[in-house]
């Protein structure tokens, strides 16, 4: 079998991208980490102090033959603000700006044309900051970042806005939820 392709996306906050991909059909597995910054092995402290060049991603690896890279791409796209520079509604930092570090030529054009239609559409009604970079690195978050949400589903900010945001995406794409998700 040949290896499942990988794909870093960065949507704000790592433990709501994290939350909303776990429960996609097809996604075989999501890890939180940081990607494309200067620092090797750096920690979550670095990463808020903004000087390490990292986006919070989640590394999606996942099924082609039950989801495409587009579909995956229209729950990041549907599922954050990617129109906010540098920001997700109270998370301000380098470290939260909307992202895509692709690993091949063919998934930079399935970005380049998905981004194409939503200009075209107007989609936002303002234009995508969104970065789209190849994957220059990539080092995962520390273990207590790891399906956060799952662990913690009443602490404050998980109640607040991660919860709302598995909820909108269980809503707009109940045809892509795993069983029992």
């Amino acid at each position: 079998m040949d290896k499942e392709p990988t794909i870093y996306l960065g949507g704000g906050c790592f433990w709501c991208t994290e939350a909303v991909f776990d429960r996609v059909n097809g996604v075989t597995d999501v890890q939180s980490g940081y990607a494309n910054g200067h620092v090797d092995h750096p920690t979550y402290e670095q990463i808020c102090d903004g000087n390490t060049g990292h986006a919070e991603v989640v590394k999606l690896t996942f099924d082609p033959a039950v989801i495409s890279l587009r579909q995956i791409l229209e729950i990041f796209f549907a599922t954050h603000d990617p129109t906010t520079l540098n920001r997700q509604g109270n998370d301000v930092g380098t470290q939260y700006r909307s992202a895509i570090y692709y690993t091949s030529d063919e998934q930079k054009q399935v970005i380049d044309q998905l981004l194409r239609e939503i200009g075209q559409d107007k989609l936002f009604g303002v234009p995508v900051v969104t970065e789209v970079e190849p994957l220059k690195s990539y080092w995962p978050a520390e273990d207590y970042h790891q399906d956060y949400f799952l662990q913690h589903p009443n602490q404050g900010y998980c109640a607040f806005v991660v919860g709302p945001k598995v909820d909108k995406f269980r809503k707009t794409f109940a045809g892509l939820l795993k069983p029992g998700a």
